[in-house]
């Protein structure tokens, strides 16, 4: 058996959740978990001096959650699926865990546990006009967005490029299904390739 983890990050509204589903329906024997799932409690999550809630930061979340969970995954990768009422298919050799959020790549531990990193990135207009037409709870409040949502973005896309040097950057404004396209053949020859070594082992 074999395993795979693959991490699709990128800014708000960015298109990273869209495509991880999509993954995630698409390749065999995956498994999906998300970085939104969690965030604390807001009455725990700190505010800056504007009087700003501090989502955007690693101590808004239970990390060390979302580690226990990505380790049961990788100890036991068919269990965790049957767990999270998933079918897996006839072929048992590899196994994908694809994990997504906006700050999984700022996380050291979970970092070296990535096989492959995508992030991807729209202009800032794009990303404010996308924010602007969600709906949050609680809800964003007026000049959130240019007050803390894009400073911190910018933050810690800084700490994070400091940190990891083999991401794949990717445009988040492509056509949607050219950039699906893209990033699942690239996973998916990965997992042919996988396939293959099991073959070669066993012969």
């Amino acid at each position: 058996m074999k395993t795979i983890i693959v991490g699709i990050g990128g800014m708000t509204n960015g298109g990273k959740s869209t495509l991880a589903v999509r993954m995630h329906q698409h390749i065999p024997n995956s498994c999906l978990i998300s970085q939104d799932e969690y965030f604390k409690e807001d009455s725990v999550v700190p505010v800056d001096s504007n009087g700003f809630k501090q989502y955007d930061v690693l101590d808004a979340l239970h990390m060390d959650q979302m580690m226990d969970h990505i380790e049961t995954w990788r100890r036991d990768p068919l269990s965790f699926m049957t767990q999270k009422s998933l079918t897996p298919s006839e072929s048992l050799s590899v196994f994908v865990l694809i994990v997504e959020g906006f700050l999984i790549f700022n996380h050291r531990p979970l970092n070296a546990l990535f096989d492959k990193k995508y992030f991807l990135e729209i202009p800032y207009d794009i990303c404010k006009k996308r924010r602007s037409s969600r709906v949050y709870i609680p809800p964003d409040p007026p000049g959130y967005f240019d007050g803390h949502v894009w400073p911190m973005y910018l933050k810690n896309r800084k700490q994070m490029e400091a940190i990891v040097s083999d991401i794949v950057f990717v445009d988040g404004l492509r056509e949607k299904d050219q950039l699906f396209d893209s990033v699942c053949n690239d996973v998916m020859e990965i997992i042919e390739e996988l396939k293959d070594c099991i073959t070669d082992q066993h012969q």
